[in-house]
């Protein structure tokens, strides 16, 4: 049932144009909040939007990447995935409060504020993002059922394609059901890694140090293109637009202490998910780094790391539970990537298309060039499409990430509930990195 849109009583003005409907109508302030509760009751209504944005942390993309990482550079990259979940938290945060202060998703503010072909460009790069993002679902989901099951690649990317059904069912049942689903996901991905690190017997006074930062990450050109995908895999651009729409999912008063509120349980939700996010993606590197790195053996590959665990850890547990966790990342991304999908569209374009149909619009986009690259290369380029999708991600990053800092850091769009100057300095500081790191890359990449 759509509502109709309610313009909030207390949105501060500074926008050039006014809303015309909300974001994600059909669960649009669909779960009530108590207004007399206790915090931690409060804290249990509001958990939920930041574990469906957590999920992006830790898709196959990232197991690429962080794979990659481990057996090239040992726990060297340790450091990237800890700053890499960081700058998250802090987006996230932002992304959060932009949805709850304006009524607005970051898609809805862009359009609101620029004029139509900025707005349409941003839409497209956005669209680029998300397609990059559900390519490396895509290929990820289809690599863990060829494991487990033998099930051909190109078959896997195409039996991908029908997971639509299972979103318009868990979205039809209410809000909460997707969320439930994707938290249970996520608990299983992480219990197989408890495993999986009892299994590999880290030298944990190495993985302490690789905590620390080195500048060897900038120097090393390519050292620098992985923590790139890293970075790309983990801050992902989507996720932005995602939160600030899905926090809006919970009935708030919309009074100044209401949204403040609202503000806080939301970012204890969101920090506490990307911990977990931060651990599942730590433990993919320290895994990679001591069953591989320590024996002189470069993985880039997924297949190989699922071969190699079980001979190398002596037990063929390690081999399933890896495939197994893999496969709940590839399902729980796309969950997610079905909606932001839908608010990006909906939120730049300001028109609707049937969640179904907006599905299948993305999973060709991503089925057609993964479909191609298999039948050419094989199994070697399906690996080879996972490490660059997550860098393309990367290259999008600013632009989400400098108009969410631009329209939370402005007091007339904001009002009382603007971000706080440390906050401000803070989010200008990790866009302008990201900027700066991503014009390396591409001079590197070029220049070499």
């Amino acid at each position: 049932m759509e509502i109709a849109y309610k313009k909030p009583e207390q949105e501060p003005s500074g926008w050039k144009r006014e809303p015309s409907m909300p974001s994600l109508p059909e669960v649009h302030q669909s779960l009530n909040v108590p207004k007399k509760a206790g915090f931690f009751r409060k804290l249990l209504a509001f958990i939920g939007p930041g574990y469906l944005v957590a999920v992006g942390y830790m898709d196959p993309g990232n197991w690429a990447t962080d794979l990659a990482g481990g057996s090239q550079f040992g726990y060297t990259l340790l450091s990237v995935i800890l700053i890499s979940n960081l700058m998250a938290i802090l987006l996230q945060a932002l992304s959060g409060r932009l949805g709850i202060v304006t009524g607005r998703d970051l898609a809805q503010a862009c359009r609101d504020h620029y004029s139509k072909p900025v707005s349409f460009g941003l839409w497209v790069l956005c669209e680029l993002a998300i397609a990059a993002c559900d390519l490396a679902e895509v290929i990820g989901a289809a690599i863990a059922l060829n494991l487990l099951f033998g099930l051909p690649l190109i078959y896997g990317v195409i039996l991908t394609s029908i997971d639509v059904l299972l979103v318009l069912m868990l979205q039809k049942k209410g809000f909460r059901y997707i969320e439930a689903m994707v938290i249970s996901l996520m608990v299983l991905i992480a219990v197989c890694f408890v495993f999986e690190l009892i299994f590999s017997k880290p030298d944990f006074a190495a993985v302490a140090v690789g905590f620390i930062p080195t500048t060897q990450i900038v120097t090393n050109p390519a050292m620098l293109y992985i923590a790139l995908g890293i970075l790309g895999a983990t801050v992902m651009p989507h996720n932005l637009y995602l939160h600030s729409s899905i926090v809006q999912t919970r009935k708030i008063e919309q009074t100044i202490e209401g949204k403040r509120s609202a503000i806080k349980f939301s970012t204890i939700d969101t920090t506490i998910a990307l911990m977990l996010a931060l651990f599942v993606n730590a433990a993919i590197l320290i895994l990679s780094a001591a069953a591989f790195h320590s024996v002189g053996k470069e993985v880039a590959e997924i297949q190989d790391a699922y071969k190699l665990l079980g001979p190398m850890l002596g037990t063929g547990a390690a081999s399933v539970l890896f495939a197994v966790a893999l496969l709940a990342s590839g399902q729980n991304s796309t969950l997610t990537g079905t909606l932001a999908g839908q608010i990006v569209m909906e939120g730049f374009l300001n028109i609707r298309l049937a969640p179904w149909l907006r599905r299948l619009i993305t999973r060709l986009i991503a089925i057609v060039p993964a479909v191609i690259v298999i039948g050419i290369s094989g199994e070697k380029g399906a690996t080879d499409l996972l490490i660059f999708s997550q860098v393309i991600l990367s290259l999008q990053l600013s632009f989400a990430v400098i108009p969410l800092v631009k329209f939370t850091s402005d007091r007339k769009k904001m009002g009382v509930l603007v971000t706080p100057k440390w906050m401000v300095v803070l989010s200008w500081f990790v866009a302008v990195v990201i900027a700066i790191l991503n014009v390396y890359l591409l001079y590197s990449t070029f220049a070499g």
